[in-house]
């Protein structure tokens, strides 16, 4: 072995909806990374995250992707990946990956996670993979000004709280 240390998986973290699989891969600063999708595994190998380490993880998928119709959007705090599923009719998969193995680098993102029976209008859902990862994006263009609070009607002077708190003893 030569002084380095062998690579460790960075943390991932996953959601799907029904015809794609969100990845994102949560290391900072990782520049010029390498991010292969296969029909059957995604493959990353980066430096990044506070420390400069090497990352490098396989993950083998439950079904197949379609790597053409796939994106991956390198940012400054994390790698996303948007896996179009091979065949959209698949539904849900029950897990990420093709074995049941625990992987404690892996976890579900719930911010964009939608379950089967959501009633949310999936029918509505854009095709087109890029449009959705700007609609993702959240803080760079995109949204309206109707999704921000608005908390102008409140009165400050009749919060519940703000009572004067017994002395401790």
């Amino acid at each position: 072995m030569s002084g380095d240390e062998a690579p460790v998986p960075p943390p991932v973290m996953w959601a799907q909806r029904p015809g794609v699989v969100f990845l994102t891969v949560c290391l900072e600063d990782c520049k010029d990374p390498v991010i292969n999708i296969d029909t059957d595994k995604v493959y990353f190998k980066g430096v990044g995250g506070t420390e400069r380490k090497l990352h490098e993880v396989t993950i083998p998928l439950y079904k197949e992707v379609d790597p053409d119709k796939s994106v991956t959007s390198v940012k400054a705090r994390n790698i996303e990946l948007v896996l179009k599923k091979k065949e959209s009719s698949q539904g849900y998969w029950p897990h990420l990956c093709s074995d049941k193995q625990k992987r404690h680098w892996l976890k579900v993102d719930f911010n964009k996670w939608k379950d089967e029976d959501d009633s949310d209008d999936e029918t509505g859902q854009p095709e087109d993979l890029e449009e959705m990862m700007r609609q993702m994006g959240g803080l760079g263009g995109g949204g309206g000004g109707d999704s921000k609070p608005v908390f102008d009607d409140l009165d400050a002077e009749s919060d519940s709280d703000d009572e004067e708190l017994p002395d401790l003893e």
